[in-house]
């Protein structure tokens, strides 16, 4: 079966585009990456969903707006995907969509809402599309998230030593492969999430981003700062737990500089910088991980990579690459991934990585142009990925 998987991550800079062939043989996953592609969201969009973002007040009318214009902008990634990456061809699309609130009180999920209205990407592209995949996790206890959390075990299972996932995006999230242990996955922390808004915050908008580092490289880190940021309770928490910009966001990071003020845009940056490397070094540490296989947008920051050095001077740091997955289409591989399960009734989560009672088939179908045909019901889950080059 030939997908396209969509994703658009807490940074809300694009969506991500990945199509690759599945096949299941016996209780091993086959995959053939077909490549990927970036569709960057047009600037007004994008500023659309910066404001309504927590914790900016937002109307029915916003979201209903947001959730046409996503749609939208995924149906053009998917059009362009079914285009470029598999010659017309394809027999399934799976949506991610944009995550705009991610509901949590007192650790537990009680929401989460992703807009990007699929029947958008099915008009555009005439195939069937899986979407909400959130949900059914959170309906069973769970905190959907982090769903990427089976294509990882998958990838990982049979590694040697403790093997875990690293995915550096908004939000920086883990998954942990130990050999007598039930996986486990979680969020860490920030990755980019404070460092994009103090950039946007001290650049007045002009710059999204710190490129290549090279702001973080060029400051000190401050102490105070950021034995203030690590008081945050959240840290604290065992998983599995999620997280998002619900909480990390740019009142969240001025209020600590106003109680630890830090003149020099650099320093901030640089100290922020910092926190990511050690949240994720402190999970890492209390888990024992022996290697760590990195992916998203932060594992292009050499500044934060180095500082991961730094923390993790005991564990083998690679790029998923390494391991044939493309860094920057992990997720959105990651969902096809998912969206294969599900059109083949198999469960997309691993309870043990997201707290829910069990597992669960997730998300909703939106037919495509033509009848909707399910293929049979799978007998065996999977227990195993295996990547396969392309020709």
């Amino acid at each position: 079966m030939r997908v396209i998987g969509l994703m658009s991550g807490t940074s809300y800079d694009g969506i991500e585009a990945a199509a690759a062939e599945f096949e299941l043989d016996g209780d091993t996953l086959r995959m053939r990456p077909l490549g990927r592609l970036g569709h960057p969201y047009p600037d007004e969009l994008r500023a659309r969903i910066a404001a309504a973002l927590p914790p900016a007040p937002t109307s029915t009318e916003a979201i209903c707006v947001l959730d046409t214009g996503i749609g939208q902008a995924f149906a053009e990634a998917g059009t362009r995907a079914l285009a470029d990456l598999c010659d017309g061809r394809a027999d399934l699309v799976v949506s991610h969509g944009q995550t705009m609130h991610h509901w949590v009180e007192g650790g537990t999920v009680r929401g989460t809402l992703q807009l990007g209205q699929p029947a958008w990407i099915a008009e555009a592209t005439g195939l069937p599309v899986v979407a909400d995949l959130r949900t059914r996790d959170v309906a069973a206890g769970g905190q959907g998230a982090p769903l990427v959390a089976l294509f990882d075990t998958l990838l990982l299972r049979g590694l040697p030593g403790v093997p875990a996932a690293l995915n550096l995006g908004g939000i920086a999230n883990i998954t942990v492969v130990g050999p007598d242990a039930d996986p486990l996955a979680f969020d860490t922390g920030p990755a980019n999430a404070l460092l994009d808004a103090a950039v946007r915050h001290f650049t007045g908008g002009a710059e999204e981003y710190d490129r290549d580092g090279r702001g973080a490289a060029a400051g000190q880190e401050s102490p105070a700062l950021l034995r203030r940021l690590l008081d945050e309770p959240y840290y604290r928490l065992p998983g599995p737990k999620s997280t998002g910009k619900e909480l990390f966001h740019l009142p969240y990071l001025l209020a600590a500089l106003a109680d630890v003020p830090t003149p020099d845009s650099r320093d901030v940056l640089a100290t922020l910088t910092r926190l990511t490397a050690v949240t994720v070094a402190d999970a890492c540490r209390a888990h024992g991980v022996t290697r760590l296989v990195v992916s998203g947008g932060g594992a292009h920051n050499p500044t934060l990579m180095g500082m991961l050095v730094d923390e993790l001077p005991d564990v083998d740091l690679t790029s998923s690459d390494e391991v044939g997955v493309p860094s920057d289409a992990k997720e959105a591989l990651a969902f096809a991934l998912l969206g294969y399960l599900t059109v083949h009734g198999l469960p997309g989560t691993l309870p043990s990585g997201t707290g829910a009672r069990h597992a669960s088939v997730l998300g909703s179908i939106t037919p495509g142009r033509e009848p909707l045909r399910l293929p049979a019901p799978a007998g065996t889950a999977p227990t195993r990925l295996l990547i396969v080059a392309s020709d």
